[in-house]
Formats: structure tokens, sequence, C-alpha cells
């Protein structure tokens, strides 16, 4: 049965949610406080790999899905979903969007509709911020005169593999009646539901799976800082263990972290435990400090390619391959490629970048000079950094053209002029 969906937020979570409730039948808001992000959409253009420009102007021409950044466009909605940022700011977290979504939604309120809140948080936030701002602006109460859970966002931008559609949904209600609810939306839009019996337990689960990841990335990077230091390939190394078909899962080195996920998410848990119970959560601490400092490693490689050669880094032009944080996306939020670029400005560096990817504007110094990839470029330079594994770029190329390479992603065979980091 169609109903009308208001999404707000149209990111890299919340688009392709509303594009896949669009093709399921449903009626979709895409709400967003972007004016120019939503004229874009309005436009038909999209910024996000995994919706093609084609499928948006193509739900947009049959009415199914209405983006816009008028609040009164929300109104009569059956569900509602939030799919807005949750920054850290000063390593607390920043949950004023998701406060104020809250609060457009609670004087739309009727009885009987449906509020799902997918942004990543600390465990409590649906239960414990969400329901009473719902409830003392509305005077409805959550699970009775309006049904409340979490559903986890499992986004994976660029995968060919799992996407929104059949990539299983956690979902969770503030009791049986909302958990119910909350499955029949996501029962329409996706092959498989996996429900757990409270929003705590669905807010912690998406915490657990980034941590996870995050842990054992920062695992392989110090791995790999030691390992060139004792003169060990550690990428043979992990080629060797990833052949043992049990008790193994292959974890890779590089520049470092990004994207909201893994920079952010633990950070959440961690400071739920400190403010909750008082104590550090230690694992997630060490594993920020050197997925933080692996832009600093990267530099320092590079500095030491430079010395070995008595040049200097200062004055010499460096090109950075990737902006982006993930291969074949264009998402740049956090992405350690920004931190490398203003270390080396910091030290003197003229730096080129050339990502195909990265449309949208990215947090970058203005000094970085976006530039194609191509002969001339990797020519002109005095030494490459390949930090975004993107297949867009012609890596037969990089180490004809280029006269010194430090490959953070070991797309290329380790020579002279070829260091792997």
């Amino acid at each position: 049965m169609s109903s009308k969906i208001a999404i707000l937020g149209q990111g890299y979570v919340g688009l392709p949610l509303a594009v896949r409730a669009a093709r399921a039948g449903h009626r979709v808001v895409g709400y967003d406080i972007d004016g120019d992000r939503v004229k874009r959409l309005v436009a038909g253009e999209s910024y996000v790999e995994d919706v093609p420009s084609a499928e948006l102007a193509a739900l947009l021409e049959a009415g199914s899905y209405l983006p816009t950044a008028d609040t009164a466009e929300l109104d009569g909605f059956d569900i509602a979903v939030i799919t807005v940022p949750t920054p850290l700011k000063d390593g607390v977290p920043h949950l004023s969007y998701v406060e104020d979504a809250a609060r457009l939604l609670a004087s739309r309120l009727r009885p009987g509709v449906t509020v799902v809140l997918e942004s990543t948080t600390y465990p409590g936030t649906t239960a414990e911020l969400v329901g009473p701002i719902l409830e003392e602006d509305s005077g409805l109460v959550a699970g009775q005169g309006f049904f409340l859970g979490y559903s986890p966002e499992r986004i994976d931008p660029g995968n060919p593999t799992w996407h929104l559609g059949n990539t299983p949904k956690v979902v969770s209600g503030v009791n049986e009646a909302s958990l119910a609810a909350v499955r029949a939306f996501y029962d329409s839009i996706t092959e498989t539901t996996v429900p757990v019996r409270t929003p705590e337990v669905a807010e912690l689960s998406k915490l657990v799976e980034n941590t996870f990841r995050h842990v054992n990335i920062a695992l392989v990077n110090e791995i790999a800082m030691y390992a060139h230091e004792l003169g060990i390939d550690v990428w043979e190394a992990l080629d060797a263990a990833a052949s043992k078909p049990f008790g193994f899962m292959r974890f890779t080195p590089g520049p470092g972290v990004g994207g909201h996920c893994l920079p952010v998410d633990p950070e959440y848990l961690s400071w739920r435990v400190h403010r909750t119970l008082g104590r550090r959560f230690r694992f997630v601490e060490l594993a920020n400090h050197i997925n933080n400092h692996m832009p600093d490693h990267v530099v320092q490689r590079l500095l030491l390619a430079f010395n070995a050669r008595r040049r200097s880094l200062n004055g010499a032009r460096v090109l950075l391959l990737g902006l982006a944080y993930k291969a074949n996306t264009g998402d740049a939020r956090e992405s350690p490629a920004l931190k490398v670029a203003e270390l080396l400005i910091g030290l003197g560096a003229e730096v080129h970048a050339a990502d195909p990817h990265v449309v949208e504007s990215v947090t970058v110094d203005s000094s970085v000079r976006r530039v194609d990839f191509g002969p001339a470029e990797l020519s002109a330079a005095d030494a490459v950094v390949l930090l975004t594994d993107h297949d867009a770029f012609d890596y037969a190329a990089i180490p004809r053209h280029a006269p010194y390479v430090l490959d953070c992603r070991r797309r290329l065979e380790p020579s002279a002029s070829v260091d792997i980091l």
C-alpha cells in the first residue's frame, strides 16, 4: 500500500532511501535544509554515485519523489525517517540536527503515524531524546499515539554487490506495536529485516559494526608501520594470513580512515560509556590515535623518500591521487587525503590533486590545485601519492610517467621509483 514518506536529510543515506522508497511505490518527500542541494535534485542531478541521475529524473517525472526545502511539504506524512548528520564537536556528540528534525515532525504528528531515526548515534538517543521531543510538542505518547523506532543505516557507497535493497535491515521499536510498524515499512523496500527488542540494541549494533572495522583497521595500520621499519613486506604477510579459511578476516593498511562512520561512530560509543559508566573505552581511544595519525605517517614516509634522493619537500610539486575516503566514490567527508594535503602545504610543498569522483566542494586548503589525471601532471610532479585507488586511474601510466610514487593502496608493484606504504 502506498504511503506518504517524509525523509529528512538527502545526503548519502537519505537520498538512496528516498529513491528506494519511491521505486517501491511510496510517495516520497525528500526534505533538506541545503537549498543548493535541493535545486540539483529538482533538476534531476544526483550527487550520490549509488543514485543514477537518469533514475532520479524518472521518479521526478512520475511524481513519486519530491525534493524540497519547504517544511510545509512534510504535512500529512504517514512515515517519517530522520537521516540527518550526527557530527562530533570537540569529541562530544552534536545532535542539534536530530533535535531540529524531531521538532519539525512533532508539530505534524497525527495519531497512527510512524517516526524512525536512522542517523548513527549513541544508545538511548531514540528513547531519551527523540521520543520526548515528539511527545512534548505533539501531546501524543510514543508507542500509543504514534509509533517510534530506530533502524541503523548500512549504506556502503560504491558497493556493486550490497545495496539498500538486499542488505539486511535491523529494525526496532519502543514497543511491540512500534516495531511492527517500523518493520512493515522496511519490509516494503528491503528483502530482509532483522528485528531486535529495543532501539538501544539497534543503536548499539551499528556502533559495534563500525567499531569492529575501526579497531581492526588500526591494528593493520600499526602492523604496517612496524613491518616497514623491520624490512618486512606487510602486504605479502597479509596475503599469506588471508589464505587461512577460518578465524581470520582480512583488513588492509591505508592513509587513514574517512567518511562519517569510522572517524565518528566509535566516538559515540566511547562518549556514552564514559558519560554513563565513568570509564574509558581504551580500544576505541587507541584506534583513534593510530588511524588519526596515519596521514602523518604518509607524510613522514614521503619526507624520508625525498631525503634519500637528496631532495627537499619544501618547494616540491606533489600530486595527490584521490581526495575521497573510499575508492570509486565522491565522498570526501573526513577523508585522510585532506589531512595529507594540509600537512604537505605546511611543509612548503606545492600540492595538486586529481579525483574524478569528488565533485561537491570539500574542505581542502584553497592552495590545493585540482587537476585532471594524465601523463602531463604525472610527469610534472616531483612525487605522486596514491591515496584513493579509484578504478578510473590508469595504473600502468603512473610508474611510467611519475619520477617517484608512494602507493598507499598497493595497486602498483614496488620498484626503485615506487614505494608501498
